[in-house]
C-alpha cells in the first residue's frame, strides 16, 4: 500500500553530496500541495526524501482514484519526461513532504550519462508492474474490510491521517460503500491478530465514521 525505494534515495543522496555543482534542489511542500498536476506539462522530476504523497487520477466526474500513496524514494514524473507527454496523473502530499526536485532535461541528461541511475530507474519502473499485479490479486483474495483494516495499519505505523475520503479513492469505491464497510470492521473488531494487534484503534474507527 505504501511504495518505497531506500536504494533510489540512497543514490540520490550520494549524487547530490559528490556533484554540489548539480542542478537539483531540496523542497518542502506543505501536506494537501500538490506538486504535479494532471494535464499538464512536467517540468521537473521529484524522488520523495521524506513524507508521504498520493499519486491519483481525477476523472471527469469530479471522482478520484488513488493508484498508491508513495514514501521514500519514490520517483514521480519521470513517465511524462521519457515520453515528452503531459502528466497522467495527480501527485498531492499527504504529510509534510521534503523531496529533490531535478530539472527535467537535466533528468534525462542523468539517464545518459549515468549506467547506475538508469539501472535503478529501470527496476523501479519494473517493481511498479509487479505491484500493479499484486495488488490487482490481493483485491481479488481478500475482503474489503481486510483491506481496509490494512489502510488503518498504514495509518498507525506511518503516524499520519488517511481521510476516508482518500480511502475510499483508494479502494475504488463510492463513499456510501466505504462506511457501510468500516461499519461492518467495526461490528466484528477482530483486531488481535498480529498483523493488527496493538496498530488498529477502535476509537479512530468510529471517530471517521462519524466524520
Amino acid at each position: 500500500m505504501l511504495r518505497t525505494n531506500l536504494t533510489f534515495l540512497s543514490f540520490i543522496e550520494r549524487f547530490c553530496a559528490e556533484n554540489k555543482e548539480a542542478n537539483i534542489t531540496l523542497k518542502n511542500f506543505k501536506a494537501g500541495y500538490r506538486f504535479i498536476e494532471q494535464g499538464e506539462k512536467i517540468n521537473n522530476i521529484y524522488i520523495i526524501k521524506e513524507g508521504i504523497s498520493k499519486c491519483f487520477i481525477s476523472e471527469e466526474n469530479g471522482k478520484d482514484f488513488i493508484i498508491e500513496f508513495l514514501g521514500k524514494g519514490e520517483i514521480v514524473g519521470e513517465l511524462e519526461a521519457l515520453k515528452k507527454i503531459t502528466c497522467l496523473c495527480n501527485v498531492a502530499a499527504i504529510s509534510d513532504v521534503t523531496a529533490y526536485v531535478i530539472p527535467h532535461h537535466h533528468f534525462l541528461s542523468l539517464i545518459n550519462k549515468s549506467s547506475e541511475f538508469t539501472t535503478l530507474l529501470l527496476q523501479e519502473l519494473s517493481t511498479r508492474i509487479i505491484q500493479t499485479s499484486t495488488r490487482a490479486a490481493f483485491q481479488q483474495l481478500y475482503t474489503l474490510e481486510y483491506a481496509i483494516m490494512k489502510l488503518f495499519k498504514l495509518q498507525a505505523d506511518e503516524h499520519i491521517s488517511i481521510s476516508k475520503e482518500d480511502m475510499a479513492a483508494y479502494l475504488g469505491i463510492s463513499l456510501r460503500s466505504f462506511n457501510r464497510s468500516l461499519k461492518q470492521v467495526i461490528a466484528k473488531g477482530d483486531f488481535d491478530s498480529p498483523e493488527f494487534k496493538n496498530t488498529l484503534q477502535l476509537t479512530s474507527m468510529k471517530k471517521l465514521l462519524e466524520n
